[in-house]
């Protein structure tokens, strides 16, 4: 397996070395980056694309939380892990949904904890939830996207997955297409048959004939994995909770 590799951001220097010490200390990661503040961060994410990012929350230029916003809408399969020695940031930092809140002065352990979750998450070991059991419609008919050549025409069956990445919604479909569209997501979403498609995250919408298992990974929320693609889906557990409502 490539190294997981980490991005760390605090304005602390004596936190970064303690932060940095354990990564060092665990098996499989790799630190490619450290910021000291908000604006460096999201600079170092757009160059470098780690798996993983450590914030702050109280940083200068830009908080922890903006941060997380912004590199959701960025890639939302980035990892984030707020650290803070305060813990009223908790509900904002769950808002982006981080997969771990750290409270300052952590302890060593606590952190391995939370990175082996996360190699767990890369090895794909993790146990799947009990099997939704549905019979969900078909869509039909076509999507019609507009992008900056113009537009495509995709047919709704074949739509796998939908996600905010790079700023834009991208579209895959059955067979490995791959579409842009300057769109938003809710745009698209407004668009599509809800009996088939379901927002599960604020940055996902998933086909719900294509479900195959879904998995643990942060504290609240999950992995979604679909047939016909290698693209994961994020589902809070909220949703998650709606959509076994849907389903029984």
């Amino acid at each position: 397996m490539n190294p997981i590799t980490v991005i760390i951001a605090d304005d602390d220097a004596g936190m970064r070395l303690i932060e940095r010490k354990i990564i060092e200390k665990a098996e499989g990661f790799e630190l490619i980056g450290e910021a000291v503040d908000g604006l460096q961060l999201l600079s170092l994410v757009e160059e470098k694309r780690p798996n993983v990012v450590f914030l702050d929350v109280e940083m200068p230029g830009k908080t922890g939380v903006e941060c997380g916003r912004q590199i959701q809408d960025l890639d939302p399969s980035i990892i984030m892990i707020f650290a803070t020695a305060h813990d009223q940031y908790m509900g904002d930092a769950f808002e982006v949904y981080a997969f771990d809140y750290l409270i300052k002065p952590f302890k060593v352990e606590r952190v391995l904890q939370t990175l082996d979750r996360i190699r767990g998450r890369f090895l794909q070991d993790e146990t799947p939830l009990p099997p939704l059991r549905h019979p969900t419609a078909q869509a039909t008919g076509r999507l019609m996207l507009r992008h900056k050549d113009g537009v495509s025409f995709i047919a709704m069956n074949d739509i796998l997955l939908i996600q905010r990445e790079d700023r834009s919604t991208v579209i895959y479909t059955e067979g490995g297409g791959r579409y842009m569209t300057s769109d938003t997501l809710s745009e698209t979403e407004a668009r599509l048959d809800p009996q088939v498609f379901f927002r599960c995250h604020k940055s996902y919408i998933i086909n719900l004939n294509k479900i195959t298992d879904i998995t643990p990974y942060g504290r609240w929320t999950y992995v979604v994995h679909l047939s016909g693609t290698r693209q994961d889906a994020l589902i809070t557990h909220e949703k998650y909770e709606e959509l076994e409502k849907m389903f029984s």
